[in-house]
């Protein structure tokens, strides 16, 4: 069973949160240039481009227990020092093959107990539950959302879209409490 792992994200990679606030400016300042980054085209030119780093990881490295979601990956290992041994070479293809290299903030090595930090998420060994981080934008957001509607800045229906869309988040957590959470706490702001 894995015990270490390896999370990465390349350059110019952007968190969850960092993505949101730019999928919200890009909705806000459409300009016929580029594609917005939470667009479905920009995920499916990441997924092309990295297929070749997905074919080193699995063919090259044989690393087993590999997954990415766009610029964000995590890698499983039992040995800390295979996962110390494989970063260089993961380095050097990169920086070689696709002209990229991993965010140096954004690369760490860690036991596997102390869970994963991967897509909003920290995946444990018996659950998973959101990021702090995420717990806290989703309340803020939530509350502005709520503030934004009394306001009659938005309607109920785009109000009660953002409940259902941290709902739908939550879902795919071990998160029963937050969500009770969430939810008296937007009723308590819309009522209050």
């Amino acid at each position: 069973r894995p015990n270490g792992l390896l999370n990465g994200l390349l350059p110019g990679s952007l968190s969850e949160p960092e993505r949101e606030r730019e999928r919200e400016r890009e909705s806000k300042d459409a300009s016929p240039h580029g594609i917005p980054i939470g667009n479905l085209t920009s995920q499916l030119f990441a997924n092309v481009y990295m297929n070749e780093f997905d074919q080193f990881v699995k063919h090259v490295l044989k690393i087993k227990y590999y997954a990415r979601y766009t610029d964000d990956f995590v890698i499983l290992s039992e040995s800390r020092k295979y996962l110390e041994y494989l970063l260089p070479k993961i380095e050097i293809f990169l920086n070689q093959s696709l002209k990229l290299k991993l965010h140096p903030e954004k690369v760490s090595l860690q036991s596997y107990v102390r869970g994963s930090d991967f897509l909003g998420y920290v995946s444990l060994s018996h659950h998973v539950v959101p990021r702090t981080k995420t717990r806290k934008r989703m309340m803020r957001k939530l509350r502005e959302r709520v503030e934004s509607y009394k306001a009659g800045a938005i309607e109920e229906e785009q109000l009660f879209a953002s409940l259902r869309s941290y709902l739908g988040i939550l879902s795919h957590a071990n998160a029963h409490d937050l969500r009770e959470e969430v939810l008296n706490q937007f009723w308590f702001w819309l009522k209050g």
